[in-house]
């Protein structure tokens, strides 16, 4: 006679599993965000900023790029005020190009968030992987990748962005340097920013090795790279996107802080901060609203991605349960 006891069918009554939606909703991030109105308002005002970037092509009254939609006589038309040559009005006024504030503002904003993207992006991508290979390899390997990243952290990070941009725009042909300059900018932002990725990273890893489960990996003849990739990576990237979210406000402001100082974004392709050197010229002619809606702008940009990151590094962090 047979002691294996068959497998129990499933009934009709039992509860299906229930949907990603559902389990997001149903998890203590969902609760806190929903319990917290500051990470609700600047989750909403990030969000509202980043679809208006996106989609600055459909919400943006006018193409401020295109010479054959400017009119010169609408230059410096104070915000919703009637222009004294052409009767048109602008909710923000225009510059002394006549362009709409308004709309230089939405395609301005769409380059400052891809440079901070992609900027944060790069230097995630270098963190991680010294991170990953100075905690796990350790020896010399670590001492050569740890003692980089203090050299670098001596030097202010804007100073070492500037020094990189420098760098790279000198070996770049002088006829590509216009359309170069947005990726030279976001290289040199990346490899600025890499260092506190790297730091947390090597550290949590050093923590993970000495698990069992690493071991055990180990025993079973899994490669280094496999294990690092499959097994602690995926174990470290809590503190990772925090690090991510608060990297992206300071990202977006290195990039303004280099557009502003003229070595950023080119003024063919304007960001906030190319926007906020233009206008600074015009702030004591009485042209206020060139330099004040871009300011204002990036101001709340930064602002709400930074609360975000705070709100994100509290929630994840398991000894404020």
């Amino acid at each position: 006679m047979s002691d294996i006891t068959p497998p129990v069918p499933r009934t009709e009554d039992e509860p299906a599993r229930p949907g990603r939606i559902a389990r997001l909703r149903q998890s203590d991030l969902w609760y806190d965000f929903t319990h917290s109105p500051v990470a609700m308002v600047s989750g909403a005002l990030v969000l509202i900023l980043v679809l208006s970037a996106v989609f600055a092509p459909l919400i943006a009254p006018f193409d401020p790029f295109n010479p054959a939609s400017l009119n010169l006589m609408n230059g410096f038309s104070a915000p919703m005020e009637p222009n004294a040559f052409t009767g048109d009005t602008f909710v923000m006024g225009t510059d002394d190009q006549g362009r709409d504030v308004l709309s230089t503002i939405l395609y301005g904003m769409r380059i400052s968030l891809f440079v901070g993207f992609a900027a944060v992006g790069l230097a995630m991508l270098l963190g991680i992987t010294l991170g990953l290979v100075a905690g796990y390899v350790g020896g010399r390997t670590e001492t050569i990748i740890m003692r980089i990243a203090d050299i670098q952290l001596t030097f202010p990070a804007i100073l070492v962005a500037m020094l990189i941009f420098g760098i790279a725009k000198g070996i770049t042909p002088v006829q590509y340097r216009d359309q170069m300059a947005i990726w030279v900018l976001i290289l040199a932002i990346g490899l600025s920013d890499w260092v506190q990725f790297a730091r947390v990273v090597r550290g949590a890893t050093m923590v993970e090795r000495s698990k069992e489960y690493v071991q055990a990996a180990q025993l079973i003849g899994r490669s280094g790279p496999a294990i690092m990739l499959r097994h602690i990576l995926p174990n470290v990237l809590s503190p990772v996107l925090v690090i991510a979210t608060i990297s992206l406000a300071l990202a977006i402001i290195a990039e303004a802080t280099l557009s502003f100082l003229g070595v950023g974004a080119p003024p063919t392709q304007p960001s906030l901060g190319t926007l906020i050197r233009i206008g600074q010229g015009f702030l004591f002619s009485g042209e206020w609203w060139i330099l004040f809606f871009p300011a204002v702008t990036l101001l709340v940009l930064a602002l709400s991605v930074n609360l975000l990151g705070d709100w994100l590094r509290d929630a994840l962090n398991p000894r404020l349960k």
